[in-house]
């Protein structure tokens, strides 16, 4: 039986991508397209771009932990709304904040098929401990 496409989605976000090599195989599709604005920009990635900006991230963070505040499905497209917090190799005992995200995702063949997607990253002025209540999810 195949999953909704809010469980593909949110089954995604939910995964230990550090340590789960079989992710992006698993919840990604070879055709996958993500336009993404962020405070560099425009970047527009496929599979391949997205298999290695999860490497570097690998390389990079000691742990990588996702905070989701709304997921919403409409037919095969989800809206979801989520922080990423990570820790350092170089201080794995303190947490950060790194980045606030809404993403658009469509969902085909049971796998993540285009996205797009708007970053902004964590800022001093930001109201962590208020922005990110926990709604039905």
């Amino acid at each position: 039986m195949s999953k909704t496409a809010k469980e593909v989605v949110k089954d995604f976000y939910n995964s230990d991508i550090l340590h789960d090599n079989t992710v992006l195989e698993t919840y990604f599709h070879k055709d996958l397209e993500l336009l993404w604005n962020s405070a560099d920009g425009l970047s527009i990635m496929n599979y391949d771009d997205i298999v290695s900006f999860f490497e570097e991230i690998r390389r990079t963070y000691n742990d990588l932990r996702v905070e989701i505040s709304h997921i919403l499905q409409d037919d095969d497209n989800v809206t979801i709304r989520y922080k990423y917090y990570i820790r350092t190799m170089e201080n794995p005992d303190e947490e950060l904040g790194i980045a606030h995200f809404i993403a658009i995702w469509q969902v085909k063949d049971d796998k993540i098929y285009k996205g797009y997607q708007v970053s902004q990253p964590v800022t001093e002025n930001d109201d962590t401990n208020e922005s990110y209540h926990r709604v039905k999810v």
